[in-house]
């Protein structure tokens, strides 16, 4: 028997406020996931079972909405993770920028979706030196999980966590602890990078365009009609020729026309686009 009640109605709730919220589509198959994350909210507030905390969440939205978020929201990533797309952006991105962006000397990349903050680093330490020291080369990281968010920003990593690193790039990168269970990162790799919370389903209030954003293992959480529209707006604040990058068990449909598929769930914004 397990701890707290949770009825069918008191899921369907769950359901309905997390893709109000965010578009994150979470099935029956996702019960026990739920389950399991937001118990934990119910010890800590020392509540019954879950309709009395969703009772309480519907009374103190403020204090409790965000927890309750970061609670369902799956956070599993590493450093270089699909390391394809990074041996991309060195081989045929960069070259690419730093000749159709001669004039502007100007380079954006977002990491949508960005999670403990791997995936942003290890593009800062692709990018590192690629570009001529008077380039304006910025990468934002966002993330709806202000939990992680925090984690992202401080840097700070667990030795199994930095394990995929070669001993050239934690040395250069990072200050390892005195017990060498932690590696913090440098300041020098952070310079480039902007961390910001932003849910993908509300106002963007970025105003410039981007060369390239990713947005892996996000969008495979969205139903359809939320994952189109979620295209669209990329690639309309996409540069032309901008690149979009989905995770490995992510797709787009043929139906966008905007992109033109590069395999490897890497895509280009085309002519079409609007």
């Amino acid at each position: 028997m397990k701890e707290f009640l949770c009825t069918d109605r008191d899921f369907k709730e769950i359901a309905s406020l997390v893709y109000s919220a965010c578009g994150i589509v979470l099935g029956d198959h996702k019960r026990e996931m739920v389950y399991s994350r937001l118990a934990r909210r119910i010890r800590e507030r020392k509540l019954t079972d879950f309709k009395a905390y969703l009772e309480y969440l519907n009374s103190h939205k403020d204090q409790e909405f965000d927890a309750f978020i970061n609670a369902i929201t799956t956070n599993l990533t590493s450093f270089f993770r699909e390391i394809h797309h990074f041996e991309f952006i060195k081989s045929e991105l960069v070259p690419a920028l730093l000749k159709a962006n001669k004039n502007s000397k100007r380079v954006r990349i977002w990491s949508a979706g960005c999670s403990t903050g791997e995936e942003p680093y290890s593009l800062a330490m692709t990018l590192n030196n690629a570009f001529p020291s008077n380039w304006d080369v910025k990468i934002l990281a966002t993330d709806l999980d202000s939990n992680v968010l925090a984690k992202a920003q401080k840097g700070i990593y667990t030795a199994a966590n930095v394990n995929g690193l070669d001993d050239v790039q934690l040395k250069r990168w990072f200050l390892k602890s005195k017990d060498g269970e932690n590696y913090k990162v440098r300041d020098k790799l952070k310079e480039s990078i902007s961390f910001k919370r932003l849910n993908l389903l509300q106002d963007w209030p970025m105003k410039g365009s981007f060369d390239l954003i990713l947005c892996r293992n996000v969008v495979i959480y969205f139903d359809k009609e939320t994952k189109d529209q979620l295209f669209k707006r990329y690639a309309n604040i996409l540069n032309e020729q901008g690149y979009l990058f989905l995770g490995h068990s992510e797709s787009m449909g043929k139906e966008h026309s905007q992109f033109k598929n590069l395999g490897k769930t890497m895509y280009q914004k085309g002519q079409n686009a609007r």
